[in-house]
């Protein structure tokens, strides 16, 4: 039997926004914060990052062999100052969304197909090429929330995003919303092996969520207007 592949948290976070027929993705905005979220959760995973006061610092520059996250952690050392969870969150955005969706691409998890709307403006897909890690990861997910099954820290970081980001629906989308919202809440919060991942879990979800209530706030306002 081979091997299980390995993904990122960013990675399965794409895997379970993305439509497996259609490669269309679902809460896209929401997503792509909670994509750039998981590069600083995984930083800290790896103990290369903390978070003091807010502020994010490298506490070691060694590389993961990781392309996207070595370059996030590359940007952050390379800062004379700190910055915030919320500043890193919004400038990796970008860099983290296209590492993610490569990624896949890379592992033969999806296929990219580009299509035209209104015959000009081209839109790209993902539909599914491998649904044999996405399965992983729900079944996963499912143990540990619906069943209280022992959390790895992986599980329970990719749950503290889900949480964060308000994307419950994405992992659970027949179940009851208040019941899934307190059951992921209870294991976002659970006690971590290691202060700093705690401590950049509790400022990924908190800046996410603040990002997110700004951009509809905004949207909201735009239509309005």
């Amino acid at each position: 039997m081979e091997p299980p592949v390995e993904t990122t948290l960013g990675e399965r976070l794409l895997l379970l926004s993305l439509d497996d027929e259609t490669g269309a993705g679902k809460e896209s905005e929401k997503v792509a914060w909670a994509i750039s979220a998981a590069s600083l959760v995984e930083l800290a995973l790896a103990g290369r990052v903390d978070v003091t006061d807010d502020q994010v610092t490298v506490v070691a520059q060694a590389p993961l062999g990781e392309p996207t996250l070595d370059a996030a952690l590359a940007e952050i050392a390379g800062r004379e100052r700190p910055g915030s969870t919320r500043d890193w969150i919004q400038r990796l955005r970008k860099e983290a969304v296209a590492g993610a969706s490569g990624g896949l691409l890379d592992k033969g998890l999806v296929r990219e197909e580009t299509k035209r709307v209104l015959g000009i403006f081209p839109v790209r897909r993902y539909p599914e090429a491998d649904g044999s890690v996405e399965a992983d990861v729900r079944r996963r997910l499912e143990a540990v929330v619906l069943h209280d099954a022992t959390s790895d820290e992986r599980t329970a970081a990719l749950v503290a995003l889900l949480h964060g980001a308000k994307l419950h629906r994405l992992a659970f989308p027949d179940a009851e919303p208040r019941e899934i919202e307190a059951a992921m809440a209870r294991i976002s919060h659970d006690q971590w092996s290691a202060t700093a991942v705690r401590r950049v879990i509790k400022a990924a979800e908190d800046a996410v969520a603040a990002i997110i209530a700004v951009t509809v706030a905004t949207t909201v306002v735009t239509a309005v207007s």
